[in-house]
């Protein structure tokens, strides 16, 4: 089977496209297309994809990456067998003949609006509105993998889930350490990036480092570029996700210190199950999905929102019960490798794009536009 993925909204290592999705289909004996924006993210293809470079969709400015995008589609999707899209964006960039196409439901998007501070007033009125009559549309003409079993909601249909889940090691990784907090993922305001700052600051003078490995939004840069000069943190920007996940290994806690917005309240923080499956205890702010896993196999600790006192005397206490700590990173080690190890949904993945593949396109002419 030949496929071709693409996205313009999101990095090209993307850990649910490329180290996950995309290694499952290469693994399969598939052949792959990505249509994703390299040169934009300083990221060099691996040999074993074929790579088409495009922009990257940034803030408002995105019209001149989705004209790029529709001929990077055209051409990549041509003697492919199956489609395979990432962004709502990409909707408006299907190519009029096309194989059966897929699209990737990554977020609440209606949700989302909250955490997208550079969408004018006017805008957040008016999308909600516009985002459900494209859904419904693209609902009718392609076909959906959902990445949360709570979208279902929006749709009307039964599409398939493909959860978060990551790698889990064979092996049970090393016991946390002492001296050490970390944080995995894009950070931003809505993700408790002033919070950590904070954090950081109040951990300093009990020798505990603050280590935020992940890209930033442009609203929290400068905080987090004077807070690493001041000696608070360590900032590594983005790592890939196989990199930064052997980082987060021997921590003292991961982070996941969410705000209540609607885009999460039904999600499940992907960095809570990568903590878990590298042996560390999670710190989390009371996200039903969050606080249900955590509470569920006692392997780490429940925070309100915003309070970073509670967030300070959590990791003092984990620091200060060596016993504690090890036990809750092996709990959390055992609930991932048992329930959220991917390739356990890889497998069923790769089966419904085969599936999907296998099928003449009803809407192969169609292009998918606001009714």
């Amino acid at each position: 089977m030949k496929v071709c993925v693409g996205t313009i909204v999101h990095h090209p290592e993307d850990a649910r496209i490329m180290h996950r999705q995309i290694r499952a289909l290469l693994e399969a004996g598939h052949q792959v297309t990505y249509v994703a924006p390299f040169t934009h993210c300083n990221v060099t293809p691996i040999p074993e994809v074929r790579a088409i470079d495009v922009p990257r969709a940034v803030g408002l400015r995105r019209r001149h990456a989705l004209y790029a995008a529709r001929a990077a589609l055209r051409k990549g999707s041509r003697d492919a067998d199956l489609l395979l899209v990432h962004d709502m964006e990409l909707l408006f960039a299907l190519p009029r003949r096309r194989p059966t196409t897929v699209w990737d439901v990554h977020e609440d998007t209606v949700g989302a609006l909250d955490t997208k501070p550079y969408l004018p007033a006017s805008a957040r009125r008016l999308l909600p509105g516009l985002i459900q009559r494209i859904e419904s549309r693209a609902e009718r003409r392609l076909r959906l993998i959902l990445a949360e079993a709570a979208y279902r909601d929006r749709f009307t249909g039964n599409h398939p889930v493909v959860p978060n889940t990551t790698y889990v090691p064979e092996t049970p990784p090393p016991p946390p350490g002492g001296n050490r907090v970390v944080y995995v993922g894009q950070l931003s305001e809505a993700r408790g990036t002033l919070e950590m700052i904070e954090l950081a600051r109040r951990l300093r003078p009990h020798g505990i480092r603050v280590d935020l490995i992940g890209a930033a939004d442009p609203q929290v840069r400068p905080m987090l570029r004077d807070a690493q000069r001041e000696g608070l943190l360590d900032w590594f920007g983005y790592v890939p996700n196989n990199h930064a996940l052997r980082m987060t290994e021997g921590a003292l806690a991961g982070l996941s210190l969410l705000h209540d917005v609607p885009n999460y309240r039904q999600s499940l923080p992907t960095k809570i199950i990568e903590y878990m499956a590298r042996g560390v205890p999670v710190v989390t702010t009371p996200l039903p999905l969050a606080a249900s896993i955590v509470g569920r196999a006692a392997c780490g600790v429940i925070v309100p929102y915003g309070d970073v006192d509670a967030v300070t005397q959590a990791v003092l206490r984990l620091r200060d019960d060596p016993e504690r700590r090890t036990v809750m990173g092996s709990h959390g080690y055992a609930e991932a490798r048992g329930n959220y190890h991917w390739p356990d949904q890889a497998r069923d993945f790769v089966a419904h794009l085969e599936e999907w593949a296998s099928r003449v396109p009803a809407t192969a002419l169609r292009r998918v536009v606001p009714a």
